[in-house]
């Protein structure tokens, strides 16, 4: 089974837009764990951030070189890279609630609740 690239984004606007967001996910091979990142990432998204995203596959079996870039020690690790600041997650995202806040999808307010 083959992890697909995803794209949240439809239209051509810059990537670069304050409200669109760029995720990193680092994985080893087509391992059970980083399909299930994959997934759960992808739904999570499409929930929260539909039409404002795009998921980037890194696969270390393929380019272990580029854990270097972002200093990934564990895998999968999810990477927000926009908007700015840089979060990282480890693990297989099942928790939605866990990463919304850890990525700061979640409004403030309704993390403080």
């Amino acid at each position: 089974m083959r992890v697909p690239q995803a794209k949240g984004r439809k239209n051509s606007a810059p990537e670069a837009a304050a409200d669109f967001w760029i995720l990193k996910l680092y994985v080893a091979g087509q391992t059970p764990k980083s399909i299930a990142a994959f997934s759960n990432l992808k739904r999570i998204c499409e929930e929260h951030l539909a039409g404002k995203y795009k998921i980037k596959i890194v696969d270390l079996l393929k380019n272990p070189q580029l854990a270097k870039g972002d200093q990934i020690l564990a895998i999968p690790t999810v990477v927000r890279q926009l908007p700015p600041p840089v979060k990282k997650l480890i693990g297989d995202l099942a928790n939605t609630e866990r990463v919304l806040v850890g990525l700061d999808v979640l409004p403030a307010a309704r993390k403080q609740k």
